[in-house]
């Protein structure tokens, strides 16, 4: 039960990380499903255990207990909502519950959600719905119109991830409300589903506002906008704070190879030198590994938490997963390449946009990579469903194979 709480908080970490392949994202599903095999398994005692832990009130705790749950026949997982009914922070690991177990066995209590009246299973039951990719139809459309606004907010998600374009006007009305949360993501649902006015202007607004949003909207802006629109927002965040990141960021997903001998200054600035690699690389493709362009950390650079006892700061450094640049090797394999990058036009990792190139990077790339290839798939073809990067692994490859 601890181990499965454990691997649950690395796998959400994963979603989002540069370095997991799907290879790798594969291998720490496998893992993480055999602890959760090993209490279904133990039947009652296993149980115990794992409902146990959710005393601990963490989302991690609340994950294998709610996987075990949702495969009883009994009353256990809606205990479990009452007990999260005061509890936001286990939310996340009751939706990603709610996303693992397989439709035959989450149908109908995904029906009997959908059909509740607390907010918290309307909640789940459409997060379940959009985490499957399967539509629930009209519920989306009467959350949208008059439910809580936790449900709203991800009812407006559901709908930008399932391409419900009808859902459109709905999600545009919503960009009137004064809750920022609603408002963005009826903004981010509205860039998905098309809209490039007053969708994409709201997320632009958001991307240059600080908060808990801004690099979510950065990178959906950026990738929804031409390329002479995204230097122009490029341009206008020079005087936020951390400027100099986002920057770097954003020149990675604007995409122009124009950028790159200004991303090659960045890397001599330990700073600022990994996310620079890493922006270089989402233009120009290049394989630091097969290219021998890694080097060591610099000599006396710490990273991570300091052997400070009484430092509380326990948190891992944003680019502790990415490797070192070789600045003077990059910058020779670029005087030997640029011919081949024209600037001026969007690349991502090194070739146009375009369908197989994306589901190439679904196939092969990182997790961060494949975020973006979804958001790029998404945006070329409003309507089609964002495809689910966060899915357990093997669904992920079963839908791959049906796309050809």
């Amino acid at each position: 039960a601890e181990e499965a709480s454990f691997l649950w908080l690395q796998r959400a970490s994963a979603v989002h990380a540069p370095n997991y392949d799907p290879a790798q994202f594969a291998g720490l599903d496998e893992r993480l499903a055999a602890h959760v095999d090993g209490l279904r398994v133990a039947g009652e005692e296993g149980w115990h255990c794992a409902v146990q832990a959710v005393d601990n009130g963490g989302p991690e705790d609340f994950f294998p207990a709610a996987v075990l749950a949702l495969e009883a026949a009994d009353g256990r997982f809606e205990n479990l909502l009452e007990r999260a009914a005061g509890l936001p922070e286990a939310v996340p690991g009751l939706i990603s519950a709610c996303g693992w177990v397989e439709p035959a066995q989450v149908g109908a209590r995904v029906k009997a959600l959908l059909a509740s009246k607390p907010p918290l299973a309307r909640k789940l039951g459409i997060a379940a719905c959009a985490l499957h990719r399967r539509d629930p139809g009209s519920v989306l459309d009467a959350a949208l119109a008059q439910d809580a606004d936790s449900v709203r907010i991800r009812a407006l998600r559901a709908a930008g991830e399932l391409g419900r374009t009808d859902l459109l006007p709905q999600a545009l009305a919503l960009l009137a409300e004064a809750k920022p949360e609603l408002r963005f993501w009826a903004a981010w649902c509205g860039v998905l589903l098309g809209d490039r006015r007053l969708a994409l202007d709201a997320t632009r607004a958001f991307a240059l506002e600080p908060g808990p949003r801004q690099l979510k909207a950065f990178q959906l802006a950026l990738l929804a906008m031409n390329v002479e629109a995204g230097h122009a927002v490029l341009a206008t965040c020079a005087s936020l704070p951390g400027a100099a990141r986002l920057r770097i960021i954003g020149a990675g997903c604007v995409g122009d190879a124009r950028y790159a001998p200004w991303l090659i200054e960045q890397m001599g600035n330990p700073a600022t030198a990994r996310i620079a690699a890493e922006a270089f690389v989402n233009i120009t493709g290049v394989d630091f590994n097969l290219e021998q362009l890694e080097v060591p950390p610099p000599e006396g650079f710490e990273d991570g938490p300091s052997e400070d006892p009484d430092d509380e700061n326990v948190d891992l450094p944003e680019d502790v997963a990415l490797p070192w640049p070789d600045v003077e090797k990059i910058r020779r394999w670029w005087q030997a390449n640029e011919s081949r990058f024209a600037p001026g036009a969007r690349l991502f990792l090194g070739r146009p946009v375009s369908e197989t190139s994306c589901l190439q990077v679904l196939r092969e790339g990182f997790q961060r990579q494949r975020v973006a290839a979804a958001l790029h798939r998404s945006l070329m073809q409003p309507g089609m469903p964002l495809f689910p990067t966060s899915a357990p692994a093997w669904r992920q490859r079963r839908w791959l194979e049906q796309l050809g």
